[in-house]
């Protein structure tokens, strides 16, 4: 039961929790007011969904380490976490109680935070900030989740460049020769950075023509600033590629280029050592496809994103008539719902996917034996 008594110039609520604790919220500055309160402490008592306001004073800082203790996930998703709990979460909401983080309150910063982020990076801080409050909710912490059912991704942002045969070309012809069949593999075979900075000799086989991603270190991953191998980026990522003959050629050039120098790695930077994305993006990337005066290149297709290349694969597999069960089997994805469970792809399908005619591409056999004074340093 719950009853309405005078507490000073106000009013406040009174009542007995479950556990039969006496309890009282205060600050009612209308008689009204109170009880409705009462009210709605007595039907949530009733049906079992009462929530002690006083657990939603713990401080969003104070809960974030129980919630991340209690989640299994990979060391790069959790450096993930920490990164948006660190430069946006915490520093609008470390200090709030949990209970006095309102939805209005929330989709102010939202707008915030679109003056200076993605809207993809919008949506994983919002998704991140929703999964600690739904947490909550479920430990009767608070009563509702303040983002549920916020609409944060509008669908309104701008189509991701894909690359020609031609425009690939170019782009490794800029290249170091090493770092030429890095982007060729990548455009030709559609695998992610860090599987192709991950990959090693061993899961290379030049007689079959084929990549294996291996389920336990087929990819390269820098976790604050380490780089370590681990699983790929989903369980789907697990695969083999089919190469298609003339990309099959240029690994075996390569390989062969390496002789004097072994690597365990098949790419590696311009000393030998691992592959770190930002140092590549930076020293190589932006001059190369968005243009260099220095060497004298005009822009190739500015705004384009080495990830792009994978965009670019999945463009080339779709003007191939690839069925879209084997586009999703090469590309490492999971095909969703009842197509995914019914639809298989058998062994001829690969092989077919890497030997279809844009896939074949129009790279020509002259591409690493090219030497040029004016390649960008590697790495």
């Amino acid at each position: 039961m719950a009853w309405v008594e005078k507490h000073g110039p106000a009013w406040r609520v009174r009542y007995r929790t479950p556990d039969g604790t006496l309890a009282s919220e205060t600050g009612f500055t209308h008689h009204t007011t109170a009880k409705d309160r009462a009210r709605d402490i007595e039907s949530d008592l009733r049906r079992g969904t009462f929530v002690d306001p006083t657990l939603g004073d713990l401080p969003l800082r104070e809960w974030v380490p129980t919630w991340r203790e209690a989640h299994d996930v990979s060391p790069t998703t959790q450096a993930k976490y920490d990164s948006h709990l660190r430069n946006h979460i915490l520093p609008k909401f470390g200090d709030t109680p949990i209970r006095d983080i309102s939805r209005m309150t929330v989709k102010g910063w939202i707008k915030t935070l679109r003056r200076s982020l993605a809207e993809r990076t919008v949506v994983d801080v919002v998704t991140l900030l929703s999964m600690l409050l739904g947490d909550a909710v479920d430990e009767g912490l608070i009563g509702a989740n303040p983002c549920r059912r916020l609409r944060v991704d509008t669908g309104d942002h701008d189509e991701r460049p894909h690359a020609s045969p031609w425009q690939v070309r170019t782009i490794a012809q800029r290249c170091c020769p090493g770092t030429a069949v890095l982007v060729v593999t990548a455009a030709y075979t559609g695998l992610r950075w860090g599987e192709l900075a991950g990959l090693r000799w061993h899961r290379v086989d030049l007689t079959r023509g084929i990549v294996t991603v291996d389920p336990k270190d087929g990819a390269l991953h820098e976790i604050n600033g380490q780089l370590e191998l681990g699983p790929p980026k989903t369980k789907a990522s697990a695969r083999t590629v089919h190469l298609p003959p003339f990309l099959t050629e240029l690994l075996k050039t390569h390989r062969a280029e390496q002789n004097d120098r072994p690597q365990d790695h098949v790419f590696t930077g311009a000393d030998g050592g691992l592959l770190r994305r930002t140092n590549f993006r930076r020293r190589t990337w932006l001059p190369i496809v968005g243009g260099d005066l220095r060497h004298g290149w005009a822009p190739v297709l500015p705004g384009l994103h080495f990830h792009d290349l994978r965009h670019t694969h999945k463009t080339w597999l779709i003007e191939d008539a690839v069925p879209e069960v084997l586009q999703h089997k090469r590309l490492g994805h999971r095909m969703p719902g009842i197509r995914g469970t019914y639809s298989h792809v058998t062994r001829h399908g690969r092989r077919h996917a890497g030997r279809t005619p844009t896939t074949m591409g129009a790279i020509g056999g002259d591409l690493y034996t090219e030497r040029r004074s004016d390649h960008i340093r590697c790495g």
